[in-house]
């Protein structure tokens, strides 16, 4: 039984030709490089794919990185403005001055030809330094409502009044009189006035204005509150 076996397998053997045993046994090689560049191929492009992933993700994140910092410094920015502009705020709501007219001695002002400013250069407070002591002038640093004062002395010959007016811009708001044939005078005046960032307010001397070491010829404001 087994010796038929071993001569029908031969003879199977036998009738197949001498190449395409050799080509059987080629195509197994072939194959086999075949899939190994195809495998290497992938790796190479799956290596490639790879490094430009990451390498755009990396520079996502610098940029998304890059933003946050932006954003992180404009918000400190502004932060620092909002906090300059709340001190500002907070010094522009302190706003209160009160001057004389003679720093020293004693001496009579005026007459003049036509209405002139009066200039007090003793100045007591200047909180704020709204009050200019060089050109006798108040401006407003903030939009708010203010209050004023003025007194004019002098002493009376009935020729000249002791006579001043409280100027807003170009604008003359109320005026302080008063008038005697001798003796010494005063005459005083206060207002409210509500002001604009910028406005400016001032004393013109209308008649005659007498000062000395007791100060009697002043000029006063503050602000009452902001608006």
């Amino acid at each position: 039984m087994k010796i038929s076996v071993s001569f029908t397998l031969l003879l199977l053997l036998g009738s197949v030709p001498a190449s395409e045993g050799v080509e059987c046994q080629r195509a197994f090689p072939e194959d086999i490089y075949a899939a190994l560049r195809e495998t290497t191929a992938s790796l190479v492009q799956l290596k490639a794919d790879v490094t430009l992933q990451t390498t755009e993700q990396a520079a996502q994140l610098k940029t998304e990185v890059d933003k946050l910092k932006q954003q992180q410094q404009e918000q400190a920015a502004q932060q620092k403005t909002e906090v300059d502009k709340l001190k500002q705020q907070q010094l522009v709501r302190q706003v209160a001055f009160s001057a004389s007219l003679l720093v020293a001695g004693e001496a009579t002002i005026g007459p003049f030809p036509t209405a002139t400013p009066l200039i007090f250069k003793h100045v007591v407070t200047n909180i704020g330094n709204a009050y200019n002591s060089n050109s006798g002038v108040f401006t407003a640093p903030v939009r708010g409502a203010y209050y004023f004062e003025w007194t004019v002395g002098a002493l009376g010959d009935n020729s000249y009044p002791s006579a001043a007016v409280l100027v807003k811009n170009s604008e003359n708001v109320f005026m302080a009189f008063e008038q005697q044939a001798a003796g010494f005078m005063s005459s005083s005046k206060g207002v409210t006035l509500l002001l604009e960032v910028g406005d400016v307010v001032f004393v013109r001397l209308h008649g005659v204005a007498f000062d000395d070491y007791n100060h009697h010829t002043t000029f006063s404001g503050f602000l009452l509150f902001p608006m």
